[in-house]
């Protein structure tokens, strides 16, 4: 006769970890999945092309638009920064309606001298 000390003892094999963690792979990866396609395609994109420093206390930017609805109205808030990366001048730029894929160049003015500029975000007005 073998003699199985689990059985003597009252040890168990323990599976009952299998059942919450399938559940688990589903639900998240189902999440992971969704998550990820929600956040590939958003409403409004933009892409910063370039910006030239174009007076003392002004840089211009150059950027696109993509919106999905070519109605819609969007305010893009745009910055200048200097050399110590602090924001010396922020304007919102408003793109009317009109074609989904939009270029602008727009003219930041700064309180100092201004070395970069950003997009800090876009929005639907």
């Amino acid at each position: 006769m073998d003699l199985d000390f689990n059985d003597r003892y009252g040890v168990r094999s323990s599976k009952a970890w299998i059942t919450p963690a399938i559940a688990f792979a589903i639900i998240g990866g189902g999440w992971l999945i969704w998550a990820g396609l929600q956040h590939a395609n958003p409403e409004i994109r933009s892409e910063l092309i370039s910006f030239n420093v174009s007076a003392e206390r002004e840089i211009s930017i150059r950027y696109t638009i993509d919106r999905t609805d070519p109605n819609q109205v969007v305010i893009c808030t745009l910055t200048a920064s200097d050399m110590d990366k602090n924001v010396v001048g922020q304007i919102d730029d408003t793109i009317a309606a009109g074609a989904a894929h939009s270029e602008q160049t727009t003219a930041i003015p700064a309180r100092s001298a201004p070395v970069s500029a950003a997009i800090a975000r876009c929005r639907a007005k």
